[in-house]
């Protein structure tokens, strides 16, 4: 015999105010979990959606990010002359000869200092990079003290928005344009015409050569002609990869810090589902040897308080998770450890993240019906039905 699902469903309605504190002790458990998964992928995503699969970044050899890297202008023309970089329209190699610098600007809403990245790039450089739309005013003219700037940069960053002036490299750069890159992190960047800026800075060198291949497949045929080119001290990876590189160190920051907080906050909401299926337990000892007396056997008993916490646990997670979901909402920004320059991105939420979370909902519910249960179903019917 099995005890029906709805005597599950009428004990916790019948206990309603103690169901509900401790699905939501459950649920805020549950909201940290999920919003530190959907920081971690919003961060990740945002610097992998920054890259193009067709296009390989090529950088100084044992640089780890474009800030510290060197291509002098020899090597960024044999890197421009390989077959197998794509021709455009015009006839022209798909080649953005790049330098990066960082610079320091004032926020618009504290005031405070942070740093921001200022990208030098080539003609070709909005081409390879199709996300990246100017959505007001125009691109910058080559040969100009004209910059154009991310929407996020623009919108947190004062004298970045479109009109305004800003003052770096012992020079004066009007915002002449204002571009959206799809939430990526070229939206935190400053872009400008790379001969200027290294003019600016006095800076004989690049700091990158993104170029778009002709046949994507061919990338291993590349990656192995210009690295074995003793011309060449660069690595080549795709533009993909190489951002996705620059979030490992954050992320994981991000991951470890996030699961750690869980697993503490998960203790407690563990352990107050557990005093809670105790008391249950307690207060329907009777209950329990009557059913123990109409032939239902210990594992029915078991099954029936183990359903219980499982649902308070899949109720906890279904409240933290919509709660959690409005997190998307938001933008925040940090400091990429690795570029040193300010990052902006929005807590993600997937499907991945979703089943995540409610399985480490249910997971908590479990462990904190377990030994509940098992004191349930262990009840001896004589010693139960002398609580009635």
């Amino acid at each position: 015999m099995k005890i029906p699902v709805s005597y599950t469903f009428r004990n916790l309605w019948a206990r309603r105010w103690t169901t509900l504190l401790t699905a939501g002790g459950m649920a805020l458990v549950v909201f940290v979990f999920a919003a530190v998964l959907m920081l971690e992928e919003g961060l990740r995503k945002t610097l992998v959606d920054t890259g193009s699969y067709d296009n390989v970044v090529m950088i100084r050899r044992s640089a780890q990010t474009e800030v510290q890297s060197i291509i002098d202008r020899t090597q960024a023309a044999l890197l421009e002359s390989q077959p197998t970089v794509a021709l455009g329209a015009d006839g022209a190699r798909m080649v953005s000869k790049e330098t990066v610098v960082l610079v320091n600007l004032n926020k618009r809403d504290s005031g405070r200092p942070t740093n921001v990245m200022v990208r030098g790039v080539g003609t070709a450089a909005l081409t390879l990079r199709p996300q990246v739309k100017i959505v007001e005013g125009r691109m910058f003219r080559p040969g100009a003290s004209e910059i154009i700037a991310g929407r996020s940069a623009a919108d947190r960053f004062k004298g970045a928005g479109i009109g305004e002036m800003l003052w770096f490299g012992q020079r004066e750069w009007r915002v002449v344009g204002v571009f959206d890159a799809e939430r990526s992190g070229f939206d935190s960047e400053i872009w400008g015409d790379a001969d200027q800026l290294m003019q600016a800075f006095r800076r004989p060198v690049y700091s990158a050569v993104v170029v778009k291949l002709g046949d994507s497949a061919r990338f291993d045929e590349f990656k192995r002609a210009v690295e074995s080119d003793q011309r060449l001290t660069v690595e080549a990876k795709r533009e993909t990869k190489f951002y996705a590189d620059q979030s490992e160190v954050l992320a994981g920051f991000i991951k470890y810090l996030g699961l750690t907080l869980s697993v503490i906050f998960s203790i407690g909401a563990v352990i107050g589902a557990m005093i809670t299926m105790y008391a249950s337990v307690a207060a329907r000892t009777a209950e329990i040897g009557t059913l123990r007396a109409l032939g239902f056997p210990r594992s029915s008993v078991l099954a029936a308080f183990m359903l219980e916490a499982a649902l308070l646990g899949v109720t906890g997670g279904c409240v933290g998770l919509f709660f959690a979901s409005f997190m998307q909402l938001f933008t925040i920004s940090t400091m990429n450890w690795q570029s040193f320059s300010e990052l902006a991105f929005s807590f993600t939420l997937t499907p991945s993240i979703v089943l995540k979370t409610l399985a480490f909902a249910l997971a908590m519910g479990v462990m904190g019906g377990f030994l509940p249960a098992v004191r349930a179903s262990r009840l001896k019917i004589v010693d139960a039905l002398r609580a009635v």
